[in-house]
């Protein structure tokens, strides 16, 4: 389970509310105007105006409060600063590596941490990740034409974009081998089977990288009695997900299948 939901908001020429002053504030002003958005200095003036989204970052915890109350009674989700117990939203640390941007949130437990974090990433990840994500972007018509099915789709790309891939995203020049990758022949069908994970433990972070790799990739994903929701929380959000016996073998259909086997399983092989 996870304590919120991360969502990416296009304000670019929106209104936005902005109140207090010092440099919590000011912080909050740049932010706002880097992702394009309108600021608004005065509450009722954003209400009016039609704004979405409230960044109260007054010192005085008695003004926040009130003016926390004001925008929420008008239907805007609030940041008040330093104060998580009045936010309904929170703002990451960002890595940006545009049109790619990296958010990276600890529930307002620890902005530091966060900082910390995409330092981090910022040394790993080439800044060519924007430049092929907009020759993806470019390449979409092309794409459905080589793979005119969705699933065939998405697991070309994972393949290519994987580690060691023709398109591996942390390869400098990824982005100038997307033409080529798309006259060559894909490995697309090769990944349309089944793979089973025999789980050693309840403990997600037990899992091996390559039993990581299926779960983040699989279109189905069939469960035995016992396995863990933290488990099932490891693979895609959208891949479907079913229950079987303990020792069935369900058939892959043409997708990309992970069956995992509940530890003590006495399931054969799959097929």
């Amino acid at each position: 389970m996870i304590a919120s939901l991360p969502l990416f908001h296009r304000i670019a020429g929106q209104p936005v509310i902005v109140l207090g002053t010092g440099e919590a504030a000011a912080a909050k002003r740049r932010l706002v105007e880097r992702a394009g958005g309108l600021v608004i200095d005065e509450l009722q003036d954003g209400i009016d105006q039609g704004a979405r989204l409230a960044f109260i970052a007054h010192d005085d915890a008695s003004a926040a409060q009130a003016d926390t109350l004001r925008a929420r009674c008008a239907g805007l989700l609030v940041n008040a600063t330093d104060r998580p117990e009045l936010c309904d939203f929170t703002v990451p640390s960002l890595l940006d590596r545009d049109p790619v941007l990296i958010a990276i949130g600890t529930g307002g437990a620890s902005a530091g941490l966060a900082k910390q974090l995409r330092l981090r990433l910022e040394a790993l990840l080439p800044r060519s990740l924007g430049s092929l994500a907009a020759g993806l972007y470019a390449a979409r018509a092309a794409l459905r034409e080589r793979w005119p099915d969705a699933g065939a789709r998405r697991r070309a790309l994972d393949e290519a974009l994987g580690e060691g891939g023709a398109l591996d995203v942390m390869a400098a020049d990824s982005a100038d081998s997307i033409e080529a990758w798309l006259a060559g022949s894909g490995a697309a069908e090769r990944l349309a089977q089944a793979y089973e994970i025999r789980l050693r433990s309840g403990d997600p972070e037990d899992l091996t990288l390559r039993e990581m790799r299926w779960l983040g990739t699989a279109d189905v994903i069939a469960y035995e009695p016992g396995v863990q929701p933290e488990i099932l929380d490891r693979g895609r959000a959208d891949a479907e997900r079913c229950a079987i016996a303990r020792g069935a073998a369900p058939a892959a259909s043409g997708r990309f299948l992970v069956i995992i086997r509940a530890r003590h399983s006495t399931a054969g092989p799959v097929d």
